[in-house]
């Protein structure tokens, strides 16, 4: 129920296109999704390249100029309903515009659930489920890491690698966070919540769900995006802010009045395009970017 669709699309075709390049990714150690048969696979969709069927997780560095590195890195978890995964408007475009600013960024391509080869499948599958998600969520405490596992694995295993060879990359090991979209925003909070050894130094909450949860007394500092027209999770209520600040925890909260649902870095006419550049005055307020 976590698809990342944008508001406007541009192309909803789903066409396959084969498996691109991807110079500089690592692979994990969490190894093979277990029971993973399908082969992972590539589409382009709204104008942006997407994949599938991911069975061995990887990270790919964007690393800024060693002469402009604040320190800081962000690992960049994109969106998909764990079925599929925004490579660009969520993964790379994301991170270079990072590195512009001076913070080493790190795309995780998680593993995902299987779908079925065939892309006509393919697309009915996910069409009913995007159907089906645009039902109001309900308000209320949530299960966080529920059902997500090979996921969550995935996430610690990128911030043990990030801190591995942070003096590497010019990376200050205590300023590791995470920013995540959609799906990826539900791994993002699993990662803090959850993720134990994790212990992200900051989070992005980008169109994920707000519910209330229990929060750590040395949670970190929390951005949240939302467009107030999501049709998932725009009508469900603010209780994960509310919950940061009953906690007396650092949040800022940014309610765009139009957006939709997966706006990431799409331009659009809506204000709910600027979510970057709010993103990037949040984190340089707090010394991570210029």
């Amino acid at each position: 129920m976590l698809f990342a669709a944008p508001a406007q699309a541009q192309d909803d075709r789903m066409t396959p296109i084969p498996v691109p390049a991807q110079p500089g990714a690592i692979e994990l150690d969490t190894g093979k999704l277990p029971g993973a048969a399908a082969p992972e696979a590539w589409h382009m969709q709204y104008g942006s390249r997407f994949a599938r069927n991911v069975s061995v997780a990887t990270l790919t560095p964007y690393l800024p100029d060693p002469a402009r590195a604040t320190g800081a890195a962000v690992i960049v978890a994109p969106g998909g309903g764990f079925r599929t995964l925004s490579m660009e408007n969520e993964g790379s475009e994301v991170a270079q515009a990072l590195a512009a600013q001076g913070v080493a960024a790190f795309v995780l391509k998680y593993r995902l659930n299987q779908t079925p080869q065939d892309m006509d499948a393919f697309a009915r599958a996910m069409n009913a489920m995007f159907s089906g998600a645009a039902r109001r969520p309900p308000p209320g405490r949530q299960a966080v890491g529920e059902g997500i596992a090979p996921q969550l694995a995935d996430s610690r295993a990128a911030f043990a690698l990030v801190r591995r060879r942070a003096a590497e990359w010019h990376v200050d090991p205590s300023k590791v966070g995470m920013v995540g979209f959609s799906a990826g925003a539900m791994l993002t909070l699993a990662t803090e919540l959850t993720g134990s050894d994790a212990r992200p130094a900051f989070i992005g909450i980008i169109y994920g769900p707000l519910s209330t949860v229990t929060v750590p007394a040395n949670a970190p500092p929390m951005f949240v995006a939302l467009a107030a027209d999501d049709p998932f999770f725009g009508a469900g209520g603010f209780g994960l802010i509310e919950s940061w600040r009953a906690a007396k925890r650092p949040v800022e909260f940014h309610l765009f009045e139009q957006g939709g649902h997966g706006f990431g870095m799409y331009p659009k006419p809506a204000t709910s395009t600027g979510w970057f550049d709010e993103f990037r005055r949040w984190m340089a307020m707090h010394g991570w970017s210029r």
